[in-house]
């Protein structure tokens, strides 16, 4: 399992701290790999990106017209986090729905 995120996000770190055996990728040092990027959005469009970040307030009109994955790659933190890939499967956030799944 592999958590993407940042690793000053309040919600990355519970979701690791949860999560202990699963790997941390700080998605602004390390980045996401490319077929990772790519299969998240085919999964989760739209919400791949975190329009209440600060990241995405600060941005002007042009950027935010952006193709979604060119706005990720250029600033990760822009990405809804955490993204959690565990083999086959991907969960968005760390919300009621995605900690049951995991958790049980």
């Amino acid at each position: 399992m592999i958590l993407y995120g940042l690793k000053t996000c309040d919600t990355c770190r519970k979701a690791s701290r949860a999560l202990p055996a699963a790997e941390f990728c700080d998605v602004r040092a390390e980045g996401v790999p490319e077929d990772v990027l790519a299969a998240a959005h085919a999964r989760f469009g739209a919400a791949l990106i975190n329009t209440r970040s600060a990241t995405w307030r600060g941005l002007d009109a042009n950027g935010r017209a952006a193709p979604p994955l060119d706005l990720i790659r250029r600033h990760p933190a822009v990405m809804k986090r955490p993204l959690i890939v565990d083999g086959d499967e991907m969960h968005l956030g760390w919300g009621p729905e995605v900690r049951a799944k995991l958790l049980g």
